[in-house]
Formats: C-alpha cells, sequence, structure tokens
C-alpha cells in the first residue's frame, strides 16, 4: 500500500511539472509567434479574386495602419487562454509516450530508439488536436474579420470577443461548434508531431552523446543546442505539413452557420482551393510561418526543457 500511494504521489507531482512547464512554454510560443500567425492566416484565407493584401510585409503594414500594433495580435485571448489545457496535453502526453517507450518488455529502463520517439510525437500530435482545435477555432475567426470588412463595406461582425464567438458557435452548432476543422487539424498534427517532437528529440539524445551528458543538463549546459534542435524541429513541422494547413485554415475562418459555409469537407476544400490558384494557393503565408517557425519553437522547447531542468 505505502508503495502505491508514494508512486501515484510521484506520478501526481510529475503531472503536475509536466503542466506547469508545458504551459510555461505555451505562454511563450503565443507571445512570440501570434504575429506571424496572424500574418499566415490572413494571407491564407484572402480571396483570390479580390486580395486585401499583396504579401507579408503589405499585411504587416495594413494591419498596424488599421487596427495598430494590436491587431497582429487579433484572437490572442484565445491560444493564451488555452494554453494550460492545449500545452498541458501535448507534452503530459508527449511525456508518458517516450516514458512508455523507454521501458523494454520487463519494465526495465532502456533508451528510446528513434523510431519510438517519432512514434511518440504521432501519438501526441492526435490526442493534442482535441483541446487545439478549438483554440485554433477561435483564434481564426477573430482573425480573419479585418478581411470581411475589407470586402464588404457594410460588414459587421457578430462576434468580435473570444467569449462572444464561443456563445455563437455554440448557439448555432452546439458542443461541435468549436471543432470545426478538427478532421482537418488531426491529419496536419500526426505527421508533424511526429516528425516535430520526435526530430528534437533525436537531435538532443545525438547532443547529449556528444557532449557526454545527459539530456536533462542540456537546457542549463548548452542552451543553443536546445534552441537549435527545436527551431529545426519546427522547420520539418511546417514544412511538411503547410498545404494541410491551408485548407484547415479556410474551413476554420468559414462561416459558423452551416448553409452559409462555402467549404463542407477536407477533400472538397482541398479541390476548391486548387481551382483557384493551384499548388500555389496551398503555399500562402508560408513566409511569415518560416520566419515565426524558428524563434517560436525554439522559445517554446527550450523553455519547456529549462523549467523541467528547474523543477528537478
Amino acid at each position: 500500500m505505502p508503495e502505491t500511494k508514494s508512486s501515484s504521489s510521484s506520478g501526481a507531482i510529475k503531472f503536475a511539472k509536466d503542466v506547469f512547464a508545458g504551459t510555461c512554454g505555451g505562454v511563450a510560443v503565443t507571445l512570440v509567434g501570434h504575429p506571424f500567425d496572424t500574418v499566415k492566416v490572413r494571407l491564407q484565407t484572402q480571396s483570390s479574386t479580390k486580395p486585401v493584401y499583396s504579401g507579408a510585409i503589405d499585411c504587416v503594414r495594413k494591419t498596424i495602419q488599421w487596427e495598430g500594433p494590436k491587431g497582429l495580435y487579433k484572437g490572442v485571448a484565445s491560444p493564451l487562454a488555452g494554453q494550460m489545457f492545449f500545452r498541458a496535453t501535448l507534452f503530459t502526453v508527449f511525456a508518458q509516450a517516450k516514458t512508455y517507450y523507454s521501458k523494454d518488455e520487463q519494465g526495465r529502463p532502456i533508451i528510446p530508439s528513434n523510431l519510438n520517439l517519432y512514434k511518440a510525437g504521432a501519438i501526441t500530435g492526435f490526442l493534442a488536436a482535441f483541446t487545439e482545435a478549438p483554440i485554433d477555432f477561435y483564434k481564426s475567426q477573430l482573425q480573419v474579420q479585418v478581411i470581411r470588412a475589407q470586402a464588404d463595406p457594410n460588414y459587421k461582425p457578430a462576434y468580435t470577443t473570444v467569449p462572444q464567438t464561443v456563445r455563437a458557435t455554440i448557439q448555432h452548432n452546439g458542443i461541435r461548434g468549436p471543432f470545426q476543422g478538427l478532421l482537418t487539424t488531426i491529419v496536419r498534427n500526426v505527421p508533424a508531431n511526429s516528425v516535430y517532437l520526435g526530430s528534437f528529440e533525436v537531435l538532443k539524445k545525438r547532443a547529449a552523446a556528444s557532449y557526454g551528458c545527459t539530456q536533462a543538463e542540456l537546457a542549463n549546459d548548452h542552451p543553443f543546442t536546445v534552441l537549435s534542435a527545436a527551431g529545426v524541429g519546427g522547420l520539418l513541422y511546417w514544412g511538411m505539413i503547410f498545404p494541410v494547413d491551408v485548407v484547415k485554415s479556410a474551413i476554420m475562418t468559414d462561416s459558423i452557420v452551416p448553409a452559409e459555409r462555402k467549404y463542407t469537407g477536407m477533400i472538397s476544400t482541398a479541390q476548391q482551393l486548387y481551382a483557384e490558384g493551384g499548388i500555389p494557393r496551398f503555399y500562402r503565408g508560408f513566409s511569415p510561418c518560416l520566419m515565426r517557425a524558428v524563434p517560436a519553437n525554439a522559445i517554446m522547447l527550450y523553455t519547456v526543457d529549462k523549467v523541467n531542468a528547474m523543477l528537478k
């Protein structure tokens, strides 16, 4: 019995540490990366026939001109408020998956293989999609309102804050409302997080072997190595699945009223986007996304590792 209590207490403490470290990393990535995300989503979703922005720089300029600097943080309340839940899920699941692959069939500790680290990332991506999709949905709905206003002078948004958006979506679609685009999020997340988190861990494992230290010591002793590994992981994430993210953005920024939607499914949405502009249509907003990928992901994963190291 004492062993059971001790094990339960240890597990609860580890979970709390994962939640805290993940939340710190999530807040860091949101503050650093949200302006880039706003530009990405607006370029991805603007009209092909009457574009509001000519490119990333023009989008930043017009956003500041029309909305002030705070316009770059449009919809930031949704990802900030949801970071505890999303990052807790992301890093707790990833930590548990790594723990599972860190034992042999007899329960003895082993170093997980590279393949199993990528598997752990894939599992994480699938489960994290269920908390990430609603956060992305609310954020995206608010980010594109300025495009609709520029396209239609008579446009008046039915909601301008996250709470108002939540009420409106639930009113029209019930509890399914926040999950508009969930399937596409899963299709994006599974391979992307496999490459993202798996590569981060593999690069750290190799670096630790090269330096002759443990991975836990890297954040304190070799911070640039951790930042570099995280940055590479971020580039691989977006380089691999950006077209799927464009499809996701189109679905998530569509009308919350089912009868008014232009995009009704992942495959049909991809077909419509291709008809609008061929392959280049799936790479709108790619440059600000890549600009965001290295610093934002480097800061997030380094923060998580650093906080975990401090807590230990």
